[in-house]
């Protein structure tokens, strides 16, 4: 089944509405949710609406929330998301960033009590619109990624993201999470019976688990690497780095330690980072874009290995998903059509597809 994003945009704001979110939370989450779900990262799509249930039933998220800014200087700002779904003070973060940026040559904006954010690409992406580089990290609710020799999740799948303009061909997007694979993949992977490539998570004694359904009840993913052996210490150094940026700048929780130090917290307090940098406060006017563009075009026109696989560029696959599903539509299974629609009954929301 194959719904437009049009489609599939109403029935998300239809369930959102009915939950008793704010308009302004409702367009935001929907944007973000179909920017992933029309490049193909269905992990950070409309699927994430399960876990963003949990919290709602859990009284773990802010249904109405006003995200403030409580710090400021020219060049920086500290946002309070007031405890709702990433997606409004993170788009407001990066449009903050984008206009410090543009005054300034840099921006940089910290999000603290915020909580799921999708996809890390949707903002870094913001950047390039105006011309801008885009940075952006995340921190999440919940422990994830088992450190390089450890047998317990420390730390989220802690995604990074960065954007740059090319003068005349698409923007360098770079989104991936600091895990080998993002928890929702594995998620994804359990909903459609198939078994986790090896490396991608561990069992409870720290050995690897393929079974995709144990592993959703695990929770333990390797570092970006897997192994030991494959430099797994690489993605865990790096997952470190964006808790650092994103929950130790900003004042948030560590997830591994908030049950502990923060049994009592009304909320996740997840923490985020967002960068915009203007690349003429380097070089002249298109010099940048310029130079972006040949060093594309000399990565994708390096000699193949295989002739009939092209080598490609971070972006490239996303940007292809976008063409097909803007044309043909986003495809839903049988069983992510039935999960929305699960959704959609139990609060009364009306069916759209």
């Amino acid at each position: 089944m194959n719904v437009t994003a049009e489609q599939l945009g109403r029935q998300i704001a239809a369930i959102l509405r009915a939950w008793g979110m704010d308009d302004d939370s409702i367009a935001a989450t929907v944007e973000v949710m179909l920017y992933a779900d029309l490049r193909g990262i269905e992990s950070h799509g409309f699927s994430t609406l399960t876990l963003y249930d949990e919290y709602r039933r859990s009284n773990k998220l802010t249904l109405r929330p006003q995200p403030r800014v409580v710090r400021e200087t020219p060049v920086t700002a500290l946002l309070d998301g007031d405890g709702g779904l990433g997606h409004l003070p993170s788009q407001r973060a990066m449009r903050l960033a984008i206009e410090k940026a543009s005054k300034c040559g840099v921006g940089v904006v910290s999000v603290r009590n915020s909580n799921h954010f999708g996809a890390a690409g949707a903002y870094a992406t913001m950047a390039p619109e105006r011309g801008l580089i885009g940075f952006v990290t995340s921190a999440t609710w919940r422990p994830g990624i088992v450190p390089t020799f450890g047998a317990d999740a420390m730390l989220g799948t802690n995604p990074i993201a960065f954007a740059a303009p090319g003068r005349s061909g698409p923007p360098f997007c770079l989104d991936l999470a600091t895990s080998t694979v993002a928890f929702n993949k594995v998620k994804m992977a359990a909903w459609h019976g198939k078994e986790l490539r090896p490396g991608w998570a561990m069992d409870a004694n720290g050995q690897p688990l393929t079974d995709a359904a144990a592993a959703v009840k695990s929770i333990r993913l390797t570092p970006l690497g897997g192994l030991p052996e494959m430099s797994s210490h690489k993605g865990y150094g790096l997952a470190t780095m964006v808790e650092i940026l994103s929950t130790t700048l900003s004042g948030s929780f560590f997830a591994a330690t908030r049950p502990a130090l923060h049994s009592d917290a009304p909320r996740h307090n997840v923490g985020h980072f967002f960068l915009a940098l203007d690349p003429k406060a380097f070089l002249a006017e298109d010099e940048f874009e310029s130079a972006l563009d040949e060093l594309l075009a000399a990565l994708r026109g390096t000699r193949r290995a295989d002739e009939q696989q092209p080598v490609l560029v971070a972006g490239d696959p996303e940007r292809e998903q976008l063409a097909i599903r803007s044309r043909e539509g986003i495809p839903l299974s049988e069983e992510m059509n039935r999960t929305l629609r699960t959704l959609a009954e139990a609060v009364g929301a009306p069916w759209q597809l």
